[in-house]
């Protein structure tokens, strides 16, 4: 008898803008979630849902979250991480996209998730940003499609 394994899977969105000869990133305050409290997180974040492709749940979080519509189309990859967290025990494929063409003004639109909403340059970010996050964001910058985190521990 064979079993299934199950691995979890989430987005994560990169939202940039320029800002005069600066290119910016979007960047939420995680806030009552159970996970990284108090951290800054990407602009939009969760988990994929069934029957949803990565870049339909990344619309839909971007809508919940912050309140901005973005096309299918505006949407690009960015990079994939497995990653493990063993103080969780959890193995999660993180997706991460990005996008700079959206509609709408970016607002915390779950007060009782999000403590702050705030744009940064990609040059100047701050120190409690999530570890996986950052790394992730320095492999798209660098063209790096795929990373893994975490799996050290069973090495």
């Amino acid at each position: 008898m064979s079993e299934i394994f199950l691995t979890k899977s989430a987005v994560m969105l990169f939202l940039f803008r320029k800002n005069s000869t600066e290119t910016e990133i979007l960047l939420q305050k995680r806030f009552n979630t159970g996970y990284l409290d108090g951290m800054w997180d990407c602009s939009a974040s969760g988990h994929v849902e069934a029957n949803e492709s990565m870049k339909m749940a990344l619309l839909r979080e971007s809508k919940e979250e912050i309140n901005i519509d973005i096309a299918i189309t505006d949407i690009h990859f960015a990079t994939i991480m497995h990653k493990y967290t063993p103080s969780y025990k959890d193995t999660y494929y993180n997706g991460y996209f990005y996008a700079d063409i959206f509609t709408g003004t970016p607002i915390i639109n779950e007060p009782q998730k999000c403590s702050d909403l705030s744009w940064f340059n990609v040059n100047d970010l701050p120190d409690d940003f999530i570890p996986d996050r950052r790394k992730a964001l320095e492999n798209y910058i660098t063209h790096l499609p795929y990373d893994e985190m975490g799996w050290e521990v069973f090495t």
